[in-house]
């Protein structure tokens, strides 16, 4: 769960739907209000070509001219200066006026008053990099911010396109993590240009956070997000057959959740938006997958838990929304249907232990299913995400992350292995102390 870079800028015709809803203090659910939503940044175009996935699915068709550029060079109308400190201000409002209606929500407590202590000063030591790293976002040509991708509040995401743009580019669907809190789309900025810069197109799927909306309202977004990629990705100049669904933290857990539920949808026949089979592999960093095991892990960390139930729609929901759980029950037709799981873990992660990874790639492995854990020796639940990529160089996760990407595409590796390596953005020092001050 990455601390709060520089936040992005959604356009001004799309605050109307960003309210915050009620909160039905009884259930902790949260009472969403239904508002309209006008497309940020896609123009009518034409639609790309429908992917066929293996097997016979209903698979129900959506609308995607609506969002999708006029050309596969995904080329947009060039913003100005106000335009673009305008987004700006209305995304630190927006991302500031949530905050509130979280301490609202969250009350007086000692120990997330000091993870909040812990992260600011976390965040200013990290501080140099955020603001390079912001620059990047606000003012690439290369990235797409707010592409709208559903009709509820924060269905939006960023997509992160290479600079060759002269054939078809593999796909990494991306959930950020932030406890299910303080996730949100920016937070995979580094990891989208790290990426992008390897010759990967990177959609960074926002979602509603707690208090916004509690879990199903969480995996129903990334749902719709993944849908969205899987039927325009093409018109961005994306390869439909090369589609990856990955997750960090927070974020790897509601993706899990996400494909699981998909499966059994489409094992069973039921009306689909998008085939589990459009992923080539999942890729799960940093995550928890039993829910029921980490309930008073979170409470010690600061995720009290009368907060995290309510998240999670109450105790008896903890099951539904563990993927290692679920795995376990899986029909033999829906584990036929996954993709390969492959989770990354730091063993020095003290924010969600590296044994949920284990755990759960013991369950995939019983269950039939294929998947492989990568475990970093010694590294915290921020290193392989900030920390490592902040450095510059060679980053682990993202090396990890290409080689089974373009492991069919040797010419790729050749090139970007003979590519320039990443500048450093934060000096080692500060690194160092932010690691030990870091609250995850």
């Amino acid at each position: 769960m990455p601390p709060p870079p520089p936040t992005n800028a959604t356009h001004p015709r799309a605050r109307a739907d960003l309210q915050a809803p009620n909160l039905d203090r009884r259930t902790g659910a949260a009472m969403q209000q239904q508002q309209p939503v006008t497309p940020v940044s896609g123009r009518a175009g034409a639609q790309p070509e429908p992917f066929t996935p293996r097997g016979t699915p209903r698979l129900r068709r959506r609308d995607s001219s609506a969002s999708a550029p006029s050309t596969p060079s995904a080329r947009r109308r060039p913003t100005t200066f106000r335009e673009d400190v305008g987004h700006a201000a209305a995304e630190t409002y927006l991302v500031t006026r949530l905050a509130f209606i979280l301490l609202r929500s969250l009350g007086v407590g000692y120990r997330w008053i000091s993870q909040l202590a812990a992260l600011l000063i976390y965040a200013v030591l990290l501080m140099p990099g955020f603001i390079r790293v912001g620059y990047y976002y606000f003012f690439s040509s290369q990235v797409l911010r707010s592409v709208v991708y559903g009709d509820q509040p924060r269905n939006r995401l960023d997509l992160y396109i290479p600079r060759d743009r002269s054939k078809a580019n593999p796909v990494v669907a991306f959930v950020t993590g932030g406890a299910w809190i303080i996730g949100y789309k920016a937070w995979g900025a580094l990891l989208g240009r790290r990426l992008a810069e390897r010759g990967i197109i990177v959609a960074c799927i926002d979602y509603r956070n707690f208090p916004q909306g509690t879990i199903s309202d969480m995996v129903s977004d990334a749902t719709e997000g993944i849908a969205f990629i899987c039927d325009s990705v093409a018109s961005y100049g994306g390869d439909p057959n090369q589609i990856y669904l990955m997750g960090q933290s927070a974020g790897a857990h509601i993706s899990a959740c996400a494909l699981l539920e998909q499966a059994v949808k489409e094992s069973k026949g039921e009306e689909i938006s998008w085939s589990v089979t459009q992923i080539k592999a999942y890729f799960g960093l940093s995550g928890g997958y039993n829910m029921e095991n980490l309930v008073d892990h979170f409470h010690e960390r600061g995720l009290y838990r009368s907060i995290f139930l309510s998240i999670m729609e109450g105790r008896r929901s903890l099951s539904h929304f563990s993927p290692e759980i679920v795995t376990k029950k899986l029909n033999p037709e829906a584990i036929a249907l996954l993709p390969q799981f492959v989770l990354f873990h730091g063993t020095g992660d003290y924010s969600i232990p590296s044994s949920a990874s284990e755990a759960y790639v013991d369950a995939l492995k019983k269950a039939g299913a294929k998947a492989k854990l990568q475990l970093y020796k010694g590294k915290t639940h921020t290193d392989v995400f900030v920390q490592d990529p902040l450095r510059g160089g060679k980053d682990p996760l993202v090396e990890d992350v290409v080689s089974i990407i373009h492991a069919d595409n040797p010419n790729a590796c050749e090139k970007y292995d003979s590519s320039p390596i990443p500048e450093r953005l934060v000096s080692e020092w500060q690194i160092q102390l932010a690691r030990q001050i870091s609250p995850f």
